[in-house]
């Protein structure tokens, strides 16, 4: 056991009403955690685990709380920390035992979490309260908060850990946040609804505009809108990888075309180059490592689907928990 862990103790979970309080289980000796994908189920408040190289599931793991929408993975594959809108909780889990261990609260209808880049902080946005939660990965307590635009649903950091990037639905812009100072230095308009956030090759930011039809990037260097491009009516997430040797490309969910587009990662060469259909409601979506793979959920078929990259072929579907929302690849 940990020495963070020892300090914590052992409590029960209860609900604890504070914000920054974590209710906090024993947690056994570490295990070696194969590479894993992860679903979060937002209609059966869990998160579905399945082995990344066999594709068999492993598992669910309860998060104590409901509705379970966004999750993230730490580097050593020991954590997985999941968002719940209805509880405005975090759920804090061990990959090993496949148990939650904590519960934090850290706002109204909380939407996803990103971890910085050395994996000691997890920011949450909270759409209810207009703001980020900073939670400390050791404590599980909650070290500060930055008020954002209205409504944040998107969330991740640049290459270098400098900034934070958060998409607000209700202003319709990106607030980027300077992470030593926590005060936001720009503020970018994007686009009705912008949602997923994610950084790609060469550090530049994506999203998508899920009450439009576009998605759009920000240039790091510039901080700037680079480029923008339509795919069609609802995009949700994004993913990276190729097919064959040409890449790397852009794979986005399409909501309302029950499809995956595919672009080339380049903001000065913007086109869909190639669409594949899936099944109803595609939503999350990760790679493999290699890029060969893509990883897509459904969430209107409790699914997921995995696609070869350079055919465009499922090669097979695993049942997971209901609505499922994000999908992410450990390691």
């Amino acid at each position: 056991m940990s020495s963070s862990w020892a300090r914590i103790g052992v409590a029960t979970l209860g609900l604890i009403g504070l914000t920054g309080c974590a209710e906090v289980e024993t947690v056994k000796a570490p295990i070696d955690i194969p590479s894993r994908i992860y679903t979060a189920n937002e209609s059966s408040n869990d998160v579905s685990v399945i082995d990344a190289t066999s594709y068999a599931p492993v598992g669910n793991i309860d998060s104590k709380n409901q509705s379970t929408h966004d999750i993230a993975v730490s580097r050593d594959g020991r954590r997985v920390y999941a968002t719940n809108l209805a509880s405005g909780r975090l759920s804090v889990m061990d990959a090993g035992t496949m148990e939650t261990i904590a519960s934090i609260y850290t706002g109204q209808r909380c939407h996803v979490v990103a971890l910085t880049n050395d994996n000691k902080q997890a920011w949450v946005a909270n759409i209810g309260d207009n703001n980020i939660s900073i939670v400390d990965t050791e404590t599980f307590r909650i070290v500060g908060t930055i008020p954002t635009g209205k409504g944040p649903t998107g969330l991740t950091f640049s290459h270098d850990g400098k900034y934070a990037y958060v998409s607000t639905q209700g202003d319709k812009t990106v607030d980027i946040i300077d992470t030593a100072t926590h005060q936001i230095v720009k503020s970018l308009q994007v686009g009705a609804n912008p949602h997923f956030l994610v950084v790609g090759p060469k550090g530049y930011i994506w999203g998508t505009n899920t009450g439009g039809t576009d998605i759009y990037v920000i240039d790091p260097a510039t901080q700037e809108i680079a480029g923008t491009l339509e795919v069609g009516a609802k995009p949700q997430q994004i993913a990276f990888g190729f097919k064959g040797m040409q890449g790397p490309n852009v794979f986005v969910t399409v909501g309302g075309t029950n499809k995956v587009a595919m672009v080339p990662a380049d903001p000065k060469n913007l086109k869909v180059l190639e669409e594949f259909a899936v099944g109803e409601g595609p939503n999350g979506i990760w790679a493999n490592p290699e890029g060969t793979r893509i990883f897509v959920g459904h969430d209107k078929g409790n699914e997921v689907r995995i696609i070869d990259t350079g055919t465009g072929q499922n090669l097979g579907t695993v049942a997971v928990g209901r609505k499922p929302i994000r999908v992410v690849v450990s390691r």
